[in-house]
């Protein structure tokens, strides 16, 4: 094994042993406590995502056209909030103990983008202290925090390509938890799905929860997690049925994002061999390189039905 092999195990190793120790709660399975939870440190976001579909989705989604039906299809149980191939998608639940049943009682909210939140809640707001606010936190301090953060869940909003792979789960309909079986009944039921969903122009209109602007070498390298991460659950996806109806539809998926990712000369190895370890490699060899003059052209301004829109 090399000296940067090992250099990299053992920080690896430290990690991991320093989740363990800042969490000894951190035993069972990692549970939704809510939006509220987010709120206080989070009021403009909070703000923001209670004028987002997801949020309106708790009052709506089961009123859509063929939602019923689409329920039923896929498992018994017209009303979606119990259904669990339906609610894993369309809804969020709450728990403020383990030991409690958990409620569904919001749509998508800040935990079905960045992972369930009782383990590495509690790291994320400890800055130092109970009497240490963040501008006050030393810098081997948040760097401790945000490594031990991310090692018990926490999907980083500085790590696009995670943020990505959380989104196609849903927008692609590729949830590992829901058989292709079932995804394809869905399609059968008339449930839709977004080929063209991009992830910049969704994270960039009604979705967006921050002031400062991203720069065009951000927006870029955006545009190329959610390319990669749109691929690995497309062809994933693909291979779990062989419902003709499921299979056309994310290979389509899977052939717009090689369109778009033939522009960046990193991704050729994830184009001819489209997996998550290759996805990550991609994006790590990018690192901070400036690709807006290859793919900037591709990055959408407005959607088909003026929903997410970003200026351009």
């Amino acid at each position: 094994m090399s000296v940067s092999s090992i250099g990299r195990l053992a920080l690896i190793l430290a990690i991991v042993i320093a989740a363990l120790a800042w969490t000894p709660w951190a035993i069972a399975e990692p549970y939704f406590q809510g939006p509220s939870s987010c709120q206080d440190c989070h009021k403009d976001e909070y703000k923001t995502w209670e004028a987002t579909k997801h949020f309106a989705a708790y009052r709506t989604v089961h009123k859509e056209k063929n939602a019923k039906k689409i329920a039923i299809a896929v498992g018994g149980k017209k009303n979606m909030k119990r259904n669990k191939n339906c609610s894993v998608c369309h809804y969020s639940t709450e728990r403020k103990k383990p030991e409690d049943k958990p409620r569904v009682k919001y749509g998508p909210s800040c935990e079905s983008c960045h992972g369930a939140s009782s383990d590495w809640e509690p790291i994320h707001s400890d800055y130092g202290g109970k009497d240490v606010k963040r501008e006050a936190e030393a810098p081997d301090h948040k760097a401790k925090r945000i490594a031990v953060s991310i090692a018990t869940g926490m999907v980083w909003a500085s790590k696009p390509y995670d943020i990505a792979v959380n989104c196609m789960k849903c927008h692609g309909l590729a949830r590992s938890e829901i058989s292709g079986e079932a995804f394809a009944k869905m399609l059968g039921a008339e449930h839709p799905i977004n080929h063209s969903f991009e992830i910049v122009l969704f994270s960039q209109g009604k979705m967006r929860h921050w002031i400062k602007e991203r720069s065009p070498a951000r927006l870029a390298y955006l545009f190329v997690a959610g390319q990669a991460a749109k691929l690995v659950s497309a062809t994933e996806a693909a291979a779990k049925t062989e419902d003709a109806q499921y299979k056309a539809a994310q290979m389509k998926r899977a052939a717009d994002a090689k369109a778009a990712l033939k522009a960046v000369p990193q991704a050729a190895a994830l184009i001819k061999s489209p997996s998550d370890a290759n996805a990550r490699k991609i994006m790590q060899a990018i690192g901070q390189q400036d690709l807006s003059g290859l793919v900037g052209g591709l990055i959408p301004c407005a959607g088909p039905d003026k929903e997410n829109l970003r200026q351009c």
